[in-house]
C-alpha cells in the first residue's frame, strides 16, 4: 500500500484567526513544508487563485496540491443548487487543473467554527428528519463536483452542523457513493466521538485523511457554554501526531485493513509564536512517517 504526506497552511496562517501567522509569507510555508519531508499541501488563503500562478508556486518547492477546503452552504440552499455550483465553479475548475484529489467540503450553513464569540455548545443541531433532504442536496451537489473532475470528501468539523458520530452516521446513511468522507481524528475526538467505530463503519466511503491531534487535558478544561471553536484553538486544544493525546499507531492500521491508498494530511492550527510551524511540521511528518511504515505502507518520497 502507498501513501503520500501532506500539511495544511493552518499551522502557518490561520485564515480565521488572521492574528495567528497573518504576516508569515506563503513562501515560509512552503519552504518548511517541503524542508520537513511533505510532498503535497492543502489550499489557503495566501495561495494564488489562478492555475498558471499556483502551479509555478508549487513547482518552486517541488510541491503538489492536494486539496483544500470549500465552505459550502448545501444545507440551506434550495434544490436546484444553481448558486452552489456557480460558487464552487471556479475552485473546482482550479483544483482540476492542479490535479487535486479532491474538494473538501465544509458545511458552513450556520457555522460557529469562525466566530470567536460563539460558544461550543451553541452550534446548529439538524434533527434526525433533516438529514433525507440534506443528504439528497448534498448528492447532487457532489456528483457534479464529479463530473467536474473532482471528488467530494465531507469533512465533519466541529461547531458545524455535522460534528459528532451520530452527525457522520446520519449524513452516511442518507448520502450517495458521491460523498465521500475526510476521516479527521482530531475533530472525532474534540467531538467525543468514538474513532474505531467511526472507521468500522464508514472505511469504505473514506476519500481523504487529515492527521490531526488534540491536547486532551485542554479540552477537557472547556467551558463549552461559553468558550468558542476559536477560543479552544488559541489554548492549544490542537497540535501534530507525536504531540498529543491520539495514539495514531492503531488508527492508521485500521486504515490500513481497509485498503486506504493517498494522501494524508496534517493540520494542526496552532498559535505560531507557541509552536514554531517548522518544528511540529517535522514531529508531526516523523511521527506519521513512523505509524505508516509500521502499518505497512511504503511512503511516497518525491510527487
Amino acid at each position: 500500500m502507498k501513501a503520500k504526506l501532506a500539511i495544511a497552511p493552518i499551522a502557518w496562517t490561520n485564515d480565521d484567526l488572521p492574528e495567528l501567522g497573518g504576516d508569515t509569507p506563503l513562501e515560509t510555508c512552503l519552504a518548511e513544508s517541503r524542508a520537513a519531508g511533505f510532498i503535497g499541501v492543502e489550499n489557503g488563503g495566501k495561495f494564488p487563485k489562478d492555475a498558471a500562478s499556483l502551479r509555478a508556486k508549487l513547482d518552486a518547492f517541488d510541491l503538489s496540491l492536494v486539496g483544500g477546503w470549500y465552505s459550502g452552504t448545501v444545507l440551506d440552499a434550495p434544490d436546484d443548487l444553481v448558486a452552489e455550483r456557480e460558487q464552487a465553479a471556479a475552485q473546482l475548475a482550479l483544483f482540476r487543473e492542479l490535479g487535486a484529489s479532491c474538494l473538501v467540503y465544509g458545511e458552513t450553513a450556520g457555522t460557529l467554527q469562525n466566530r470567536r464569540n460563539a460558544p461550543l455548545a451553541g452550534r446548529r443541531v439538524l434533527a434526525e428528519d433533516a438529514f433525507p433532504a440534506y443528504g439528497r442536496r448534498l448528492t447532487s451537489f457532489a456528483e457534479y463536483c464529479a463530473e467536474q473532475g473532482v471528488p467530494l470528501a465531507f469533512h465533519h468539523h466541529m461547531a458545524t452542523a455535522v460534528e459528532t458520530e451520530r452527525d457522520i452516521n446520519l449524513l452516511m446513511a442518507h448520502t450517495g457513493e458521491a460523498v465521500g468522507l475526510l476521516f479527521d481524528a482530531g475533530h472525532l475526538r474534540f467531538a467525543g466521538g468514538d474513532m474505531f467505530r467511526v472507521l468500522t463503519k464508514h472505511g469504505r466511503r473514506i476519500r481523504h485523511v487529515h492527521v490531526k491531534d488534540v491536547r486532551e487535558p485542554v479540552i477537557a478544561g472547556l467551558d463549552r457554554t461559553r468558550q468558542s471553536f476559536l477560543d479552544a484553538v488559541l489554548a492549544g486544544a490542537f497540535t501534530v501526531p507525536g504531540d498529543g493525546s491520539i495514539d495514531f499507531g492503531p488508527v492508521i492500521q485500521r486504515l490500513a485493513d481497509f485498503g486506504y491508498e493517498g494522501w494524508f494530511v496534517v493540520e494542526a492550527e496552532q498559535d505560531p509564536a507557541k509552536a514554531p510551524p517548522a518544528r511540529y511540521a517535522k514531529i508531526g511528518h516523523d511521527a506519521l512517517a513512523d505509524a505508516l511504515r509500521r502499518a505497512g505502507y511504503s511512503i511516497q518520497e518525491t510527487r
